[in-house]
């Protein structure tokens, strides 16, 4: 095994342009590639550049809003790296941006399969070291394997932060240092882009930044959004909880026998009977793949480790729409698949990423403590 088959570690520190300065100058390529790849799929959707141009601006505001840092933050990346700030600010809402491209361009198509990710969390009650473990799937671009790193971010206002993240951006999934821990699957009703909103990826940003449990959930639960997705946030405390969030409500899922489980359709019953999902007629396959993962995890004991979470996310059931996906063109215009599973254990500050874990299933530990190196 060698380096390149891992996703690489960058450290950052000091204030916030500072802190983006690093991120921008270490991992200059792989932001380039990161801006490339959206920059690609709105020339293919014909997103006019004025339209581009508003929604920058409109984002803008709403991360100005929300925490004026970020937008420091996002400037040194963009002159650490060599772009513009308008290229960062995109990778920071490719979610929002790209969506209302698509759905634009394919307004009257029938949707296309869509990138999708499962998520889940074994509590302490079930655990055989009686620490929280959680993780996940994310199934995204193929091209995304050569652009994501995992940042850590060293902080003196709050906890350090590690997080698996897009090169460019400010997180994605991750923990702190001060035991949360935080996966996200993507999620769809007919209230998105019905309102403007803080991106995703800054709002699990905020929520890795908290020092206490309920301060995160606050941050997930009443940020406004512009459009919908799940969170399951943990603490090593021993609890962890899945928010689904429309963009102006938050429903809540509690842990089933130890475990908590999800895909990317509404679950919460309150929630199925006053939205309308829009999800399973791009992601038909949601609708078993927590229940593999689920089946998997309840069929592997009493007793619960981190192996057998490798063994659920690696289900191949019903392959290619399987929880563990082998690269497989999409309606998107790309190839998709599962480009990276995470495994953490917020407790010991340890973080197991494997890349193309469809392909070769082989982990990297990275840890929280300041200055340790990737153990590959």
């Amino acid at each position: 095994m060698q380096d390149r088959d891992f996703f690489p570690l960058i450290e950052v520190n000091g204030s916030p342009y500072e802190r983006g300065r690093q991120h921008g100058e270490k991992a200059a390529a792989r932001v380039k590639r990161s801006a490339a790849i959206y920059a690609r799929a709105l020339d293919g959707f014909g997103f006019p550049a004025a339209r581009l141009a508003a929604l920058i601006e409109d984002f803008r505001y709403q991360v100005e809003a929300f925490e004026p840092d970020y937008l420091q933050e996002m400037q040194g990346i963009a002159d650490g790296a060599g772009i513009p700030f308008a290229d960062v600010l995109m990778i920071n809402a490719r979610s929002e941006i790209v969506t209302q491209a698509r759905l634009q361009h394919q307004a009257a198509l029938q949707p296309p399969p869509a990138d999708a990710c499962t998520s889940a969390a074994i509590l302490p009650a079930r655990s055989a070291n009686g620490h929280l473990l959680q993780g996940q799937n994310w199934d995204n671009r193929l091209d995304c394997a050569e652009t994501a790193i995992v940042l850590r971010i060293l902080r003196e206002d709050g906890p350090d932060v590690m997080t698996f993240v897009e090169a460019g951006g400010l997180a994605r999934y991750g923990m702190n240092s001060a035991g949360l821990v935080l996966n996200g699957n993507g999620l769809s009703c007919g209230r998105d882009f019905q309102q403007t909103g803080v991106p995703l990826p800054l709002i699990r940003r905020k929520a890795l930044e908290q020092a206490h449990f309920a301060m995160a959930l606050q941050i997930v639960a009443a940020t406004p959004k512009a459009c919908s997705c799940n969170v399951l946030l943990g603490s090593s405390l021993g609890l962890s909880l899945s928010l689904e969030c429309a963009p102006d409500e938050t429903f809540l899922l509690y842990p089933r026998q130890g475990l908590l489980v999800h895909a990317n359709h509404w679950v919460n019953p309150v929630a199925r009977g006053k939205l309308a999902e829009t999800g399973v007629q791009t992601s038909p396959d949601s609708l078993y793949r927590d229940v593999r993962v689920q089946a998997s995890l309840q069929a592997a004991g009493d007793k619960l480790t981190l192996a057998d979470l490798k063994h659920a996310f690696g289900d191949e059931h019903a392959t290619p729409y399987s929880v563990c996906r082998p690269p497989r063109p999409g309606g998107q215009g790309y190839e998709s698949c599962t480009t990276a599973t995470l495994l953490m254990e917020p407790a010991t500050g340890r973080m197991q990423v494997s890349r193309l874990p469809c392909l070769q299933p082989r982990y990297a530990t990275y840890l929280m403590a300041r200055g340790s190196a990737a153990r590959f």
